[in-house]
C-alpha cells in the first residue's frame, strides 16, 4: 500500500477559477471560487502513461494542433512533459483509460473550456502519484518520466544518492544514484526501479 500522499509539484494560481480531475470516475470539474458550475466526462492516461498527478497551472491555450487533440488544448506546467486538456478524434476514448497522460474532452465540451478558463487556473489532479489503491507502482527505468519519477529522485536526494535536478526525467544520473543505492543494499545493481526499491526507500509497506 502506497505511504506517501504529497502531490507534486505545487504552484500557486492567479484565477478565480480552479479544475479538479478524478481519473477514476473520469470527471473534470469546475469551479469558479467555491461554487462548482462545470462538469465533464473525460479519457485519461493508462496505467503505463499515467495522468501525471499533482497541483499545476494552466500556462497556454492553443487552436487546431491536430485532429489527435480536436480543436482546442490548454498545456499544463508539468515538470516532465507536454501534458494538456484537449479535444480527440476519439470520442469512442471518452470514460476510459486510453490516454498518453492528458485529458481529453469532446470537442464540444473542450471548446466551452477554452472559452471560460484563463491562463493562470489551477488544475488539480487527484490520485496517488504511485497508482491507484491495491495496484502496485509501475517498474520504471532510464527513459521513463513522471511523477513517481520525481518522487525517487527526490527521496534518493534526501538520502545522498542523487545530485541531479528532481525533474520527473529517468535520465543516466538517475540510473547511476540507483545502481549505488541497490549495491549499498546488496541487490542487483540493473538501475531498475522494481517494487523491493520502492519498500527500501519507504514509499509502499
Amino acid at each position: 500500500m502506497a505511504i506517501d500522499k504529497d502531490p507534486l509539484p505545487i504552484y500557486a494560481p492567479i484565477s478565480e477559477y480552479r479544475i479538479e480531475v478524478f481519473p477514476l470516475q473520469h470527471r473534470l470539474t469546475v469551479f469558479k471560487e467555491d461554487m462548482l458550475i462545470k462538469q465533464y466526462r473525460v479519457a485519461v492516461g493508462t496505467p503505463s502513461t499515467p495522468t501525471p498527478v499533482g497541483v499545476y497551472i494552466i500556462t497556454y491555450k492553443g487552436k487546431d494542433w491536430g485532429p489527435s487533440f480536436g480543436p482546442r488544448w490548454l498545456g499544463l506546467n508539468v515538470p516532465w512533459g507536454n501534458y494538456g486538456i484537449h479535444g480527440t478524434n476519439k470520442p469512442h476514448s471518452i470514460g476510459q483509460h486510453q490516454s498518453h497522460g492528458c485529458i481529453r474532452m469532446n470537442n464540444t465540451d473542450v471548446l466551452q473550456l477554452f472559452e471560460l478558463i484563463p491562463i493562470g487556473t489551477k488544475v488539480i489532479i487527484h490520485g496517488h502519484v504511485l497508482g491507484y489503491m491495491n495496484q502496485d507502482p509501475r517498474d520504471l527505468a532510464e527513459g521513463d518520466v513522471g511523477g513517481d519519477v520525481q518522487l525517487i529522485q527526490s527521496r534518493l536526494k534526501s538520502s545522498g544518492y542523487f545530485t541531479g535536478e528532481c525533474n520527473g526525467k529517468f535520465r543516466s544520473d538517475t540510473t547511476a544514484a540507483i545502481k549505488k543505492f541497490q549495491r549499498d543494499r546488496h541487490l542487483l545493481p540493473n538501475g531498475v526501479v522494481s517494487r523491493t526499491i520502492y519498500e527500501e526507500l519507504g514509499l509502499i509497506e
